[in-house]
């Protein structure tokens, strides 16, 4: 009786060893279908990119396109000293890099926002967003800005100015 346990616990441990190679090798087969394989990627060729501005959002950025088509439309805007971009809103919402300088913005609520150089923001749409951009710094503002529009629409439209004294 002794001997038969012997073989019996022999034989469980071979089959629990070869249980375990099977698993190990099924593993690895399975983890090679993660890998990227060289055979099936090409080479870019005769392509070149530059990045032209770069900057980060203080938060979350919600981008939201209009209903139906979609202009989209990418500007350099540089305001000089001193130089404002004047009361005004936009029919779709904007992204806009500040590429040098730093941009002082006024909202439709008074409020004040701050934007420097290697920052971003997006300007929401819509004529209860109005907003003024102003250089009140020394050198040039020049900012990167994609616009997201409805097909057809002006970049930005004119708005009354917002009398932030009555306000106080």
């Amino acid at each position: 009786m002794r001997v038969g346990r012997q073989q019996g616990s022999r034989g469980q441990r071979v089959r629990q060893g070869r249980l375990a190679k099977a698993l190990v090798i099924g593993g690895c087969v399975a983890a090679l279908g993660f890998v990227p394989s060289a055979a099936l990627a090409t080479p870019g060729s005769g392509v070149s990119g530059t990045v032209v501005a770069k900057g980060t959002s203080v938060g979350k950025l919600k981008v939201k396109t209009p209903n139906g088509r979609t202009d989209v439309t990418f500007r350099t805007i540089t305001v000089e000293p001193g130089g404002s971009t004047g009361w005004h809103t936009h029919g779709g919402q904007l992204i806009a890099v500040v590429k040098s300088g730093t941009l002082t913005r006024t909202l439709d609520d008074c409020s004040v926002e701050v934007t420097p150089a290697g920052s971003s923001f997006i300007e929401p749409s819509g004529s209860a967003h109005r907003h003024i951009g102003r250089n009140l710094g020394t050198e040039p503002v020049v900012l990167w800005v994609t616009y997201l529009l409805p097909e057809g629409s002006a970049l930005s439209d004119d708005a009354d100015a917002v009398d932030c004294d009555a306000k106080k």
